[in-house]
């Protein structure tokens, strides 16, 4: 199997996963917090689905600096977060179905104006940056959603809501 093969099924797994999720959220959650300190249940939501377009940003780009390039999205209904979340795999499926392997292995940069956060070759940064930290928040997200009493999908199994 190759690189390409294996992003392209950990892609459609996990988008496929935090697609289940999100059909199962209200947008009358979305300003619910389990604690002051805690991102509320729609800027969570909002960043999961960011967090896949993440992968072709790596790709494409060789740093992201946080005070110019990126602006938390802020949609405001599961409709627009489902439709952005399946838009944006769309097109992640394109740049790795024509990606050559090699700039894979290419360093990326994570920064914050002058300060390096941290720099990798593409494919650690996509694995630890990426997809590591969407399933971070996926696993927050399943426990906000616990707490609302919102029916939890199974992701790797069935949950609790799923046993049969």
């Amino acid at each position: 199997m190759s690189i390409k093969q294996s992003l392209l099924i950990e892609l459609e797994r996990e988008s496929d996963n935090t697609l289940r999720m999100l059909e199962r959220l209200e947008g009358a959650d979305f300003s619910w917090k389990p604690h002051p300190k805690s991102m509320s249940l729609g800027a969570l939501a909002n960043h999961i689905v960011e967090l896949h377009d993440w992968m072709s940003l790596v790709i494409t780009q060789s740093v992201l600096d946080f005070q110019k390039d990126y602006a938390p999205m802020k949609l405001e209904d599961v409709s627009s977060l489902s439709t952005v979340l399946k838009s944006s795999v769309a097109e992640t499926k394109d740049i790795i179905e024509n990606l050559d392997e090699a700039l894979l292995f290419e360093d990326w940069t994570l920064q914050s104006g002058d300060y390096v956060i941290m720099t990798a070759p593409k494919i650690a940064a996509i694995r630890f940056v990426v997809n590591n930290h969407l399933i971070h928040h996926r696993g927050q997200l399943s426990v906000y959603m616990r707490l609302l009493d919102i029916p939890v999908p199974g992701i790797y199994g069935p949950s609790a809501d799923e046993q049969q």
